[in-house]
């Protein structure tokens, strides 16, 4: 038996699906049993005698972390979902364009690969903190000895800006809570800013998993918030999951993949009475959208790639090696 740690179960996609395949979801078992006996003496009005039995039992089952189980194994008995995770881990696959050709967005997979958790947010947050000890050790003294090395073009002479304070306009950009500080190590308030302001364009606010089964190669999935599971703030999830990579199963449909397109876009949208094709006009938009992807510039797939759609993304507990050495000599 395996058991897993859920990150993440869209429970409303598991439910829809599963009522799809059996026609419902029992969640809930009623048995009632009821023996009556009637006696009259006299008439009617008079009087009556009545003697009743009856006995009533109810059950209310949550599936729980059963719900997403019951719908993978569903999907597997019926041939409709289908584990990648060999295929996926082939380069060969990925540049025969093979993958592409045998699971056309729609397909339900089910992909374990070594893969690691983004939040842009959660990146403003780390950076906004680092700013902040920067500068409490700056006015303790400290940072004379104290010099954190941080990836980044030095900008020595150029002041950076000081953060923004929330207006009417709307709420404060996520860059804009990294303090200035002086440059330590090859970076500064405005050097981290800049990388912030480049995570919210690539990455779009919001928990992504991002698995690499290949080097160069992203398999994307972002978890919607409010689904079962995901209730954690950002920094919370972070705290406890960490960055590095580790192994993660996603199961989910695909999306779409990363264009071939490599031309520019063709932004000819007008008829030939001058009016405006609408048609035209969303397909000159959309590849332009198509082009920012592929250039890495948005939050879209990027080719060779491809966009997960999740429904559950977990990843299995192991077992000891004290309990693994025990079952095999039982």
């Amino acid at each position: 038996m395996i058991l897993r740690e859920f990150l993440y179960v869209d429970t409303d996609k598991v439910r829809a699906m599963l009522a799809q395949l059996d026609g419902g979801i029992a969640e809930e078992s009623r048995e009632t049993e009821r023996k009556e006996k009637r006696t009259t003496l006299g008439p009617r009005v008079a009087g009556q005698y009545f003697q009743g039995t009856g006995s009533e039992t109810y059950t209310n089952k949550s599936l729980g972390d059963a719900l997403f189980p019951t719908l993978e194994d569903a999907l597997e008995s019926e041939s409709l979902l289908r584990d990648v995770s060999e295929e996926v881990s082939d380069p060969q696959q990925w540049s025969s364009g093979e993958l592409r050709r045998a699971l056309p967005p729609g397909s339900l997979i089910r992909i374990t690969a070594m893969g690691s958790l983004f939040d842009t947010r959660y990146a403003a947050s780390a950076f906004s903190a680092f700013g902040s000890v920067v500068m409490g050790l700056n006015d303790l003294g400290y940072m004379q000895t104290v010099k954190p090395a941080i990836q980044g073009k030095s900008r020595q002479g150029q002041q950076g800006r000081t953060p923004k304070q929330k207006t009417a306009d709307g709420p404060v950009a996520l860059e804009d809570s990294i303090p200035d500080f002086p440059d330590i190590g090859g970076a500064d308030g405005k050097t981290l800013r800049a990388f912030v302001k480049v995570s919210k364009g690539v990455f779009a606010p919001g928990l992504h998993v991002n698995l690499t089964p290949v080097e160069g190669v992203l398999i994307n999935s972002r978890l919607q918030e409010g689904r079962q599971y995901l209730d954690s703030e950002s920094d919370i999830l972070f705290a406890r999951y960490g960055t590095e990579r580790q192994e993660w199963t996603v199961v989910g449909s695909i999306g779409s993949y990363g264009t071939e397109e490599t031309s520019l876009p063709n932004m000819e949208f007008h008829n030939a009475d001058g009016t405006v094709n609408r048609a035209k006009f969303a397909d000159s938009m959309n590849a332009q959208m198509r082009n920012l992807g592929r250039l890495g510039f948005i939050d879209l797939p990027q080719q060779p790639g491809f966009s997960l759609i999740p429904f559950a993304v977990y990843r299995s507990i192991p077992r000891s090696d004290a309990v693994a050495v025990t079952r095999r000599h039982e």
